[in-house]
């Protein structure tokens, strides 16, 4: 064969490789390209219709971005730590929210340990204060019922210890709108105590009411109505008002006699004048009368001074 015909043979035989070769790409590579390209199409699809919640001037994702690796589309996906919603504090854990600021209305004389208004504030006005709590729920929610259906706020004097026993019931006191006050950790009688002794029966008190409802006591009554000098000046210390009282209801003695509410009503009334600073106890009997006791003080045009307009430590000066 000359080389002609040897030069023609290497042609035909380099088309027919090409043809085999083209027909070869077009059954495998065709459809691979088409996957590809049907691949990317879905990609992008799925991203528009997780991006749905974006603004429409939002930017399209690039042709790069849509065809990311598996791992760096996970991790796009992925919800990031700062993406997380943060917890809400439960209302428990809230610190309570600080008492407003009354307008100082009465003044306590430190003899007498009666009201007297300040400026042109009512004088036929009575204090409702009840000490030695707080001991059952049920008798406390009848005592708290009775105020509020008089509109009436009241001093809650309490012992330390009763209110490591009951702390639900100090916080339904204060829930409820009332005041509470310092009546000593274990009841004893301070102006028998030392200065030490007096300091840790007021002070241990302060702690566990504020720990309890946010709050420390601004009234100080001492049980038996012995304070001492000694008791005047810790609670002062304390930041407290001292006080005794100036009408007596003696429901006290009734646990020994008939237990009566009328009894408590009489005595106070028997008793009765303007500022009158009422002492009354947690006492089943009392809580009996209550309601009947409001009732005429009302009928006989008296008020109740909220114990949040007295003047005392701390607080804003009178007029």
């Amino acid at each position: 064969m000359g080389v002609t015909g040897r030069a023609a043979g290497r042609r035909s035989t380099i088309r027919h490789l090409e043809g085999i070769f083209l027909t070869n790409y077009r059954h495998y590579a065709a459809p691979r390209r088409l996957a590809a390209c049907g691949a990317a199409a879905l990609l992008l699809l799925a991203g528009c219709s997780e991006g749905s919640g974006a603004p429409a001037s939002s930017p399209a994702a690039s042709p790069a971005a849509s065809v990311a690796s598996p791992a760096a589309s996970a991790a796009t996906i992925a919800p990031s730590p700062s993406a997380s919603p943060s917890v809400s504090p439960s209302p428990s854990a809230l610190p309570s929210p600080a008492p407003e600021t009354a307008e100082t209305l009465y003044r306590m004389s430190d003899k007498t340990f009666r009201f007297a208004p300040i400026g042109d504030a009512p004088d036929k006005v009575v204090l409702l204060s009840f000490d030695d709590g707080p001991k059952e729920e049920a008798m406390l929610t009848q005592m708290l019922d009775a105020l509020d259906k008089h509109g009436a706020k009241a001093i809650f004097f309490v012992n330390g210890y009763r209110v490591e026993e009951h702390p639900e019931l100090l916080k339904l006191i204060h829930d409820r709108g009332q005041t509470v006050g310092n009546h000593s950790w274990d009841h004893v009688v301070l102006s028998k105590k030392s200065k030490a002794e007096v300091q840790k029966q007021l002070g241990d008190v302060q702690d566990i009411v504020e720990k309890t409802i946010g709050q420390r006591p601004e009234f100080f009554r001492p049980p038996h109505g012995a304070g001492g000098e000694v008791g005047k000046q810790v609670s002062k210390e304390e930041g407290m008002l001292y006080m005794t009282w100036s009408n007596g209801s003696l429901d006290w003695d009734l646990k020994a006699t008939k237990k009566d509410p009328q009894l408590v009503i009489e005595q106070v009334l028997s008793q009765l004048h303007p500022g009158a600073n009422i002492l009354m106890h947690e006492l089943q009997w009392t809580a009996d009368g209550l309601d009947s006791l409001l009732t005429k003080l009302e009928e006989k045009g008296y008020g109740f001074i909220d114990p949040a307009t007295i003047e005392r430590p701390g607080a804003p000066a009178g007029r």
